[in-house]
């Protein structure tokens, strides 16, 4: 049976007063939900420098968690992700025609991590990110939406130069400002011990990989703390920025075949 702990921390930082991050989870009730539905798992980053930031992380968040829990029985993660942040960015798109918003801007990143069985599956826009460590080894499973990380694509700039970049926010998609949007989606088998870390740029630009997967991978320490270590940390180092983390651990997987998209139980 899949067996999952987290622990999430957010912290608006050294200069802004609100914090335009917001995150959530869907937490299955039962045996039979965690095998019919799964965990959920979200963070989101409003887009600074917007008007509504806060309300476009937190509309995003709230109808992707409800609209996870509404799922039906069985439905391929795969497919379900995409559409769900497609829904939330119908959502945000729309809050922007209600009375009390109309005239004003806002947009969002999000990044969501979903588990069943041994397979997690993490779809996103924009860049907020998901890490996953592996017996002290760190690997960003997302790439990001930004105009730099295209450019270094493309060939136009080095890996390096992004960090120094005066565009490395510059955000190529998100949620809220078209009527449609693309996510992309991963697919990763875990296995037990594996820790997938999902957080904002306020953390992701600051804590090197080393520190992130140093602080992770402690032993026996209560996942609320790791992730308050990894937030705070990140907030020493700049806090200029909004920083917000979610930390899940793998404490046991089922392993399952797939056939024809659809798992099935191999045998004892």
């Amino acid at each position: 049976m899949l067996d999952i702990q987290f622990g999430q921390a957010s912290d608006p930082g050294k200069v802004r007063k609100n914090n335009e991050d917001a995150l959530g989870s869907f937490i299955p009730a039962s045996r039979h939900q965690t095998r019919a539905l799964g965990y959920l798992f979200a963070v989101a980053d409003g887009v600074g420098g917007m008007d509504l930031g806060e309300v476009a992380s937190a509309t995003a968040i709230k109808t992707i968690t409800e609209e996870f829990e509404k799922a039906q029985d069985g439905t391929l993660l795969t497919g379900l992700l995409p559409r769900l942040l497609q829904h939330a960015n119908s959502a945000v798109h729309d809050c922007r025609l209600e009375p009390q918003y109309r005239g004003q801007t806002m947009a969002t990143t999000v990044v969501t991590c979903a588990l069943r069985y041994d397979q997690a599956v993490v779809s996103h826009v924009g860049d907020s990110r998901c890490y996953l460590v592996r017996k002290g080894q760190v690997r960003q499973v997302t790439d990001d939406h930004t105009l730099v990380n295209q450019q270094r694509k493309l060939g136009l700039i080095s890996a390096a130069d992004i960090a120094e970049s005066n565009s490395r926010h510059v955000l190529i998609k998100s949620l809220g400002p078209e009527m449609f949007v693309s996510p992309d989606t991963n697919t990763l088998t875990v296995q037990a011990g594996d820790t997938l870390v999902l957080c904002t740029d306020g953390l992701h630009d600051e804590m090197p990989l080393r520190e992130l997967a140093a602080i992770v991978s402690q032993p026996n320490k209560d996942l609320n703390t790791i992730a308050t270590e990894l937030v705070t940390r990140a907030v020493e180092i700049d806090g200029n920025d909004n920083t917000t983390a979610q930390v899940i651990r793998v404490r046991s997987v089922e392993q399952v075949g797939m056939y024809r998209g659809r798992p099935y139980r191999l045998p004892a």
